[in-house]
């Protein structure tokens, strides 16, 4: 993938897809999880660009729209979370210190949405606390 210093939308694909495994840790993702990352969504990453995808929404959305289709995908939650560290490692750039806080605080919001963060997402959580401390 070619560094570059303007987002597209596989930014979003790629935390969609992130926030979706950090919920399939567990093997179940619960509705509160998703609705957690409804508010996440409003309250961080609307306005963080203006970054619009094909239908001229704003591009963060694509987050939601990946994160509840991605079952029909059949993908692994580990290699999803393995593709965003990818990303990242290739696209620097695009994670500053503000983006990699809202990713760790929406990450924390999903866990914590259905009782508790358990094991697996805990395992999940610190693996991208020190993947995104670089």
């Amino acid at each position: 993938m070619a560094l570059t210093n303007k987002k597209d939308n596989t930014f979003y694909h790629q935390l969609g897809k992130l926030f979706y495994a950090v919920a399939a840790a567990d093997k179940v993702v619960k509705d509160e999880e998703f609705s957690r990352l409804q508010s996440c969504i409003h309250d961080y990453w609307l306005d963080l660009d203006d970054l619009e995808d094909a239908f001229g929404t704003d591009a963060a959305y694509l987050i939601e729209i990946i994160f509840e289709g991605v079952e029909a995908f059949n993908e692994d939650p580990q290699d999803m979370y393995d593709a965003f560290i990818t990303y990242r490692n290739e696209q620097p750039q695009f994670f500053t210190l503000e983006v990699k806080n809202i990713i760790l605080q929406t990450a924390w919001t999903i866990a914590r949405a259905f009782a508790g963060v358990n094991k697996s997402e805990l395992v999940m959580l610190g693996k991208l606390e020190i993947a995104l401390s670089h």
